[in-house]
């Protein structure tokens, strides 16, 4: 009760000069900002970085049907099965329900052709998906968006475009719910992608089990995996091996020699001898870049130490994320304690001279009976109305700072309801810390010498 009467009586002290409580309030709003400001800030900057983890590839796994390498046999190593049909749809799935640390995965079915669009084709890649392909490369779309599992379950007749491929057949039209021609059957364009992949941005992408029927088949040339984490990508790559051995009934496996490291299944370091090979290739993308054009025992050497690779990588990027992340936290830290300081200190300045000003008042109320305890609530309930007012204004503020970092910089900054709590809860205690020292003056002020006071 006696603090419901204390508020009200704040809010009309502050309502009486109102440029006065609004300047003493800039201070905490500036404040407040900054601190949500600067959780906006680290979740977008953590965010972004992974992302850019994601599209630069460290994370996939490509698991390619058929098993042949070059240079095998002089090596001792098994060169598998060549080609082959026996990667299908199911292998995904058992993948992606059997296999710890799968992020994103996606069948993927590919062949070339022409795309036309009226008068105009152009002879380009066109791939067959599912609906996690999108988001493994962290595509953006600029216009439409990717198509649904619905359109995938269903064989629907749509396409995703890039940018490149776009340019080609539309010029500045927009292709949205336009139709183009491929493989000699109309696909409506749902959406266009760019990424800074040149081959991709020249691709179209339809549901991978159209591409099957448009082809007469029912097996897969690849199964695209992302790992949750960039440095087990190696990890899950080697587990996706035996998952795969088991449904496709090759149960007598190679022998690795002692002289090699360990197998990730066809091309994938380990010496091999005896047993039936596999009849798929599984790699990490970092595997393919660094082996490309090298002889079967050189590339053998380099992916039996793809592991420690792979962790050397993935502690070089923590590091730099959580150095860049301490870095930008001081800073911002630093801004929003400096910010609270000031406010706390125009809460304390106002206060005092509230005290001055009402120094007659307090005389009177203690005249008639108000006890100090009455007087010093009265004052710290004043100094935290004007802290949390502050705080408010600053919240919104800082939800405005959060909104235009997404829409410039391109990052999900993203306001938590536990920032915004503990936003609140600093308001409250600057206004109570800064308030205090003012409100017990004026309860400890003489009742006598108070009424005196002109």
């Amino acid at each position: 009760m006696v603090i419901r009467k204390s508020f009200r009586i704040a809010v009309k002290a502050l309502k009486t000069n109102k440029l006065r409580t609004g300047l003493a309030m800039l201070g905490m709003t500036i404040g407040v900002a900054a601190v949500l400001t600067m959780f906006a800030l680290g979740t977008g900057a953590q965010q972004s970085v992974s992302k850019d983890v994601k599209s630069a590839g460290t994370t996939l796994i490509n698991v390619r049907a058929g098993n042949f390498t070059r240079g095998g046999e002089e090596s001792k190593i098994a060169t598998g099965l060549g080609s082959a049909t026996t990667l299908i749809a199911d292998d995904a799935e058992a993948i992606r329900s059997q296999v710890q640390g799968v992020g994103y995965i996606s069948p993927l079915t590919r062949m070339r052709g022409w795309v036309a669009y009226g008068s105009d084709k152009t002879y380009t890649q066109v791939y067959g998906v599912g609906v996690d392909y999108a988001e493994m490369y962290d595509w953006n779309f600029e216009k439409g968006k990717f198509f649904k599992k619905g359109a995938v379950e269903d064989a629907e007749n749509v396409v995703v475009i890039g940018t490149t491929l776009r340019d080609n057949l539309f010029a500045d039209a927009n292709p949205i719910g336009e139709e183009i021609e491929i493989h000699g059957e109309k696909f409506k364009v749902k959406g266009v992608f760019s990424t800074s992949d040149e081959e991709q941005s020249q691709m179209a992408v339809i549901p991978y089990t159209k591409l099957q029927k448009m082809l007469g088949i029912n097996y897969l040339s690849n199964i695209m995996i992302s790992a949750e984490e960039a440095g087990k990508a190696s990890d899950v790559a080697k587990d996706i091996v035996p998952v795969l051995r088991s449904r496709h009934k090759l149960e007598s496996a190679p022998k690795p020699s002692t002289s090699a490291g360990l197998g990730l299944g066809g091309l994938q370091g380990a010496t091999m001898s005896g047993g039936t090979p596999d009849d798929f290739t599984v790699k990490t993308q970092a595997s393919e870049a660094l082996t490309k054009g090298l002889n079967t025992s050189v590339a053998a050497f380099i992916l039996a130490n793809m592991p420690q690779m792979d962790q050397v990588n993935m502690q070089e990027m923590s590091g730099t994320l959580n150095r860049a992340g301490q870095t930008m936290t001081a800073l911002l830290a630093a801004i929003a304690t400096i910010s609270l300081i000031v406010g706390g200190i125009g809460i304390m300045n106002i206060m005092l001279v509230s005290v001055t000003e009402r120094t007659r008042e307090i005389g009177i109320r203690r005249a008639v009976g108000a006890r100090s305890y009455d007087v010093l609530m009265q004052f710290l309930v004043e100094a935290v109305t004007l802290g949390l007012a502050g705080g408010v204004l600053g919240i919104i503020l800082g939800f405005l700072a959060s909104f235009t970092i997404t829409h410039t910089l391109q990052w999900d900054a993203t306001v938590s309801p536990t920032a915004v709590a503990l936003a609140f809860g600093i308001a409250a205690a600057t206004g109570v810390f800064f308030g205090f020292y003012p409100a017990r003056r004026a309860s400890k002020l003489n009742p006598i010498d108070a009424l005196r006071f002109e």
